[in-house]
């Protein structure tokens, strides 16, 4: 039977209660690398569309596996990114990519191997936005599902390069005389105004993990590692482009350098890292080193953290003794784990009308 959800947690046939979870399942808990062929298919593409999966396609295609990649974009839209078109060369795929307006605007992901194929068929795009916090809608069709409507991939694929479109092809990230690069935005090409969608608050719910290090005594135990807040594993909408590699340890990850201004301590860290877990736990976590030892805040009080620009934030803690932690608690309904932790978000205009300020004021505003 097809598998069917609206996301992010909006209603659910199955346990796949998102395109993340339902990409997952099919790419890998349900596979094992380096059988078949992957294939996306989506009009908007960007890095942080990927950053769950580019482990997962290089693993993929260096045990022999394939990927192939059908994106839309165009020389004034931004469409689909060069970072993520470069991500996916570094990890082996074949990425195919239509140049005209919006014409590619199906959606759809899935496998193909010698004995069995899958695939979605959703709204949402190869985005961070997509990926995560948008509300979009995901069907899952199985093997019974696929046989039963006949589809087959390869057949799809076929027709797609027999369309009369403007459709260029590249395998090889040295390649850059490919006219695919003029088809393709540069995401660390930003500005300070963000787009209206973008500019919200996440409310956040803190843990033990998070506050540790905050109430302990300085050069105590308790004080050493490093002051993170743990986040959502779906915050791909959330953060600029997580393009920066790890260069040490086993484990990879995925950061971003963000400013964050510290409203409580009136103090602003311009090298703020948010990093993504992408080989281990696949958590996000905020560095918040500058509030290492300050009894700012402890287990249930709320992290509010502005988005205000392209990589621009502002963090204010809200104690429990406080009036609003009642009414901004009522914003965070997702969870985090199975300890209760949570998190939602709310617009910043809402926000700044139930706190009587102004963002935009000043840095601790």
């Amino acid at each position: 039977m097809p598998e069917i959800t609206i996301h992010p947690n909006v209603y659910s046939t199955s346990a796949f209660k998102s395109l993340r979870y339902m990409l997952e399942n099919i790419w890998v808990r349900d596979h094992k690398p380096g059988e078949g062929i992957f294939y996306i298919v989506s009009g908007f593409a960007n890095f942080n569309g990927g950053a769950r999966f580019y482990r997962v396609f290089r693993e993929h295609i260096d045990q022999g596996g394939k990927l192939v990649a059908f994106l839309g974009g165009s020389t004034s839209q931004k469409l689909s990114s060069r970072q993520v078109v470069e991500a996916l060369l570094e990890c082996g795929a074949e990425v195919n990519v239509v140049n005209r307006k919006r014409i590619l605007h199906a959606k759809c992901y899935g496998v193909e191997s010698a004995d069995k194929s899958k695939l979605i068929v959703t709204s949402g795009n190869f985005t961070g936005p997509g990926m995560s916090q948008n509300i979009e809608s995901s069907v899952l069709l199985n093997e019974n599902d696929i046989e039963q409507s006949q589809f087959n991939w390869t057949d799809l694929i076929s027709s797609f390069r027999s369309q009369n479109w403007m459709t260029y092809t590249i395998n090889d990230p040295s390649d850059l005389n490919n006219p695919i690069w003029q088809l393709l935005y540069d995401e660390r090409v930003t500005g300070d105004v963000i787009d209206e969608s973008d500019e919200v608050t996440l409310i956040l719910i803190l843990g033990h993990s998070d506050t540790a290090r905050i109430q302990a005594a300085p050069s105590t135990k308790a004080s050493k590692g490093t002051q993170y807040f743990w986040l959502s594993k779906d915050s791909f909408d959330f953060f600029p482009p997580l393009t920066i590699r790890n260069q040490r340890g086993i484990k990879g990850t995925l950061s971003a350098l963000v400013t964050l201004h510290y409203v409580d301590i009136q103090e602003t860290d311009t090298q703020c890292r948010v990093t993504f877990e992408a080989e281990n736990n696949l958590d996000f976590r905020l560095g918040t080193g500058r509030l290492r030892n300050t009894n700012l805040a402890k287990q249930g009080d709320i992290a509010c953290i502005s988005r205000i620009g392209d990589a621009e934030y502002k963090l204010r803690i809200i104690r429990q003794s406080n009036p609003l932690h009642r009414e901004l608690g009522k914003y965070a309904v997702h969870l985090i784990g199975h300890q209760g932790k949570r998190y939602g978000y709310i617009d910043n205009p809402d926000f700044e009308n139930k706190l009587g300020i102004r963002l935009s004021a000043s840095p601790y505003s």
